[in-house]
């Protein structure tokens, strides 16, 4: 393997066009995986469009919402993944997988990871700042599940609802941007997330699973183990259920065709869930990540009934 390259993201934009001296700092990040981006930033787009569908109005700072909170998300988590990898040095340096990132391979120290998430942070900030008083007073209070998240897996073997939490308050924050205000409807949208998150990070966590077993790092691959299906099942059920309820609450005075539209919106997530629980293989872990990947085209699949549905 080249120099620095990370053993799960190879050949990526990383590490063939930026700049030599930036590419460990943009591995911290994981700028060479945008797969967790969109998992923050898709989200906020869902609690953007349920608002606009529930009060029926749009400017254009919606607009400005929707390219902040894409520019946040990015940054948001490369700092997030930036203070996972400082946080868990020690742990990477032992799984296979992980110990070629920056930290524990020696590319950064820990005082430039340190600064190098400061900066991130700082530049979110800016944008956090042009929003609303209610989308920034939440947007200081989702630092704290930021901040506990890479420890969870050693108290919990739920860590992924810690991640949940943290992954999905854009749908909260973005609701409070483009209203002012705060109700139910954005909360059963969270909790629709946070469902969703424990779906996918459940796939993606059986990757380490033996190697987590062998450090004592808890999660809920190794709580379920030959029962995952069963749960993965579950969470499809409730992620669907809960967005499905969003969407009525959104569209209470809205006309029948609009309600109707929005719905395919979940029932369009949860039949890709279901594709992806027919390709689930808890021993292929090349397979586990195109699965976890997937998630990209899942979220993104209610936005054009929610979007077809503010016009009816």
């Amino acid at each position: 393997m080249p120099e620095g390259v990370v053993a799960d993201s190879a050949g990526n934009w990383v590490d063939t066009a930026a700049p030599a001296a930036a590419r460990p700092y943009l591995r911290l990040s994981r700028a060479d995986r945008p797969i967790g981006t969109w998992l923050l930033y898709l989200p906020c787009l869902w609690g953007l469009a349920l608002t606009i569908l529930a009060d029926g109005s749009m400017s254009a700072f919606d607009l400005w919402i929707v390219i902040g909170a894409g520019i946040g998300a990015f940054l948001m988590r490369g700092a997030g993944c930036t203070w996972n990898d400082i946080t868990d040095r020690e742990i990477d340096a032992q799984v296979a997988r992980t110990r070629s990132r920056p930290i524990p391979s020696g590319k950064v120290s820990v005082r430039g990871a340190v600064i190098w998430m400061c900066a991130q942070a700082g530049a979110s900030l800016l944008i956090l700042l042009t929003f609303p008083a209610l989308a920034i007073a939440l947007g200081f209070l989702a630092i704290v599940p930021v901040l506990v998240y890479p420890f969870a897996k050693r108290f919990t073997w739920w860590p992924q609802v810690f991640l949940g939490v943290a992954f999905n308050w854009g749908a909260l924050l973005i609701w409070a941007a483009h209203s002012g205000t705060m109700s139910w409807t954005p909360v059963v949208i969270y909790a629709a997330g946070i469902s969703w998150t424990l779906f996918y990070d459940t796939i993606y966590a059986h990757q380490d699973a033996e190697d987590d077993a062998l450090i004592g790092v808890k999660s809920t691959a190794r709580l379920f183990g030959d029962k995952t299906p069963m749960w993965l099942r579950g969470f499809l059920a409730g992620t669907v259920l809960m967005l499905g309820l969003a969407v009525i609450l959104a569209c209470q005075d809205r006309s029948i065709l609009s309600l109707v539209t929005a719905l395919v919106g979940p029932w369009a997530l949860g039949w890709h869930l279901t594709w992806q629980l027919t390709q689930f293989d808890p021993h292929d872990s090349d397979k586990l990540m195109r699965i976890f990947r997937s998630n990209r085209n899942a979220g993104l699949l209610p936005l054009p009934f929610f979007a077809l549905a503010m016009f009816l």
